[in-house]
C-alpha cells in the first residue's frame, strides 16, 4: 500500500486500524457505501478552508443542513466519489509541494496550463478534469513537458 492511499483513507474518515492496511479496491467499496458527512469537511478543509462553495458544489447546502439533521448521516456514493476524488488529489498536491500553504495555492489559483482556471473548480466537476488537474501535478513531480 501506498503512503498517499493511506493518506487518503484516513482523510476521507475511514477507521484509522483499517487505514493502515486498506487496498483501492476496499477504499472504492467504502466510497460505494457512502462516506460519512465528516469527510466533506476534513476534505475540504484542507483544499479551500475559506471556499465554503467548492462544498455546495459537491453537496448543496440544504442537501448537507437536512443530512447533518436526521438520521442519515453519510453522503451517496455518487457525492462519496467527488469527494474521494478531492481527497486523492489533494494528497498528490501534497507529495509534490510538500506543503499546505503551497498545495493549497496550486489548488486554488488560476493555472496557465489550465486555461487560467483554478485547479480545485476544474477537478471538482468531472473526473476528467481531476485527471487533466493530476496529470499536471504529474508533470510538476516528475520534470515533463506539456
Amino acid at each position: 500500500m501506498t503512503a498517499r492511499l493511506q493518506e487518503i483513507a484516513t482523510l476521507l474518515g475511514v477507521n484509522p486500524k483499517r487505514a493502515k492496511e486498506i487496498t483501492n479496491l476496499e477504499l472504492a467499496d467504502e466510497v460505494k457505501r457512502g462516506l460519512p458527512i465528516a469527510a466533506i469537511e476534513r476534505v475540504f478543509q484542507f483544499i479551500s478552508p475559506n471556499d465554503v462553495s467548492l462544498r455546495n458544489r459537491v453537496v448543496p447546502k440544504a442537501t448537507l443542513a437536512r443530512r447533518k439533521a436526521g438520521a442519515e448521516r453519510r453522503l451517496s456514493p455518487q457525492e462519496s466519489d467527488r469527494v474521494a476524488r478531492m481527497a486523492s488529489l489533494w494528497a498528490f498536491a501534497m507529495d509534490v509541494w510538500q506543503s499546505t500553504d503551497a498545495a493549497q495555492r496550486f489548488l486554488g489559483e488560476p493555472h496557465p496550463l489550465l486555461d487560467g482556471k483554478i485547479p480545485y473548480e476544474v477537478a471538482v466537476e468531472t473526473e476528467i478534469g481531476a485527471r487533466t488537474v493530476e496529470e499536471l501535478l504529474g508533470r510538476l513531480k516528475y520534470g515533463s513537458s506539456p
